[in-house]
């Protein structure tokens, strides 16, 4: 078992929700934090709803809860058990401060799109949102999360991005810089949602699911080695650093989201082993 792993089984008792006489209980695995996946168990046939939205739950219990960058600082868990008690609990999501990126001597039209371009762009956004929305029961988030590849972190998750000396959207990933050809593996098992070897902004993008909606994309990609609709393993080779899409230099971008919620990759792995 990796140190991924392990840390998210021995956190599930870490944050526990006691409700009603007859005991029902959620457990979560860490405090909130903006950016953060957390893990929670409860009693099979629970309910669960994070601000009235509901949350998957599989057939043993486990349900997941993604907190975006700018996730506020509450939000309200409930839960109602099969035996007809209910309960819910204030949580306190930790706010962080991000960091401002400066990014020159990009192609200017990858800063600013032509309106030949914006139709590309928008096609692109549109796979990549029926990739992001596949949602089904695998738990293969539960085997723990590694290092797709080995690098220089160049580009952290929520920074404030200018371009070219343009404010542009804040970063969504993590970026390690290593070069063209260096191989990227999965960081956990999924099922390959999405193959495209050339998006407007991305380049080479491959998208993996991993079970309850939450998703590892990797961009920049010189090569793809897998196909939509094939199942990986942690570990598997599955594609190439690339220098593809809206780049400076090679590197991979790996990002992770759960549905909608864009998350920090980082939170899952913990810091890089020497290389």
């Amino acid at each position: 078992m990796n140190s991924s792993a392990s840390r998210i089984l021995t956190g599930l008792v870490g944050l526990l929700i006691a409700v009603g006489a007859q005991g029902g209980a959620l457990k979560l695995d860490r405090e909130p934090l903006q950016g953060a996946l957390i893990i929670g168990r409860t009693e099979p046939g629970t309910t669960v709803t994070i601000d009235g939205s509901a949350v998957r739950v599989s057939d043993d219990g486990v349900f997941l809860l993604g907190f975006g960058r700018d996730a506020p600082s509450r939000v309200r868990l409930a839960a109602d058990f099969p035996d007809g008690s209910r309960a819910h609990r204030d949580l306190q999501v930790a706010q962080r401060s991000y960091e401002v990126q400066r990014v020159d001597g990009l192609p200017p039209r990858k800063v600013s799109p032509s309106e030949e371009d914006m139709v590309r762009i928008r096609h692109d956004i549109a796979l990549v949102k029926k990739a992001r929305a596949h949602d089904d029961p695998r738990e293969d988030f539960l085997g723990g999360f590694e290092w797709p590849v080995k690098g220089r972190i160049s580009g952290v998750y929520g920074s404030q991005r200018v371009l070219n000396g343009k404010p542009r959207r804040p970063h969504f990933g993590v970026d390690v810089a290593a070069p063209v050809g260096a191989i990227v593996r999965a960081p956990a098992d999924g099922l390959v949602t999405l193959a495209h070897s050339d998006m407007f902004f991305s380049g080479g993008t491959l998208i993996v699911d991993h079970g309850h909606g939450l998703s590892s994309s990797f961009l920049h990609l010189s090569a793809i080695l897998v196909k939509e609709g094939d199942f990986i393993r942690q570990g598997d080779s599955i594609a190439k650093v690339g220098a593809t899409g809206r780049v400076s230099g090679p590197h991979l971008d790996w990002r992770m989201n759960l549905l909608g919620n864009r998350l920090d990759p980082q939170l899952l792995v913990g810091p890089m082993a020497p290389q």
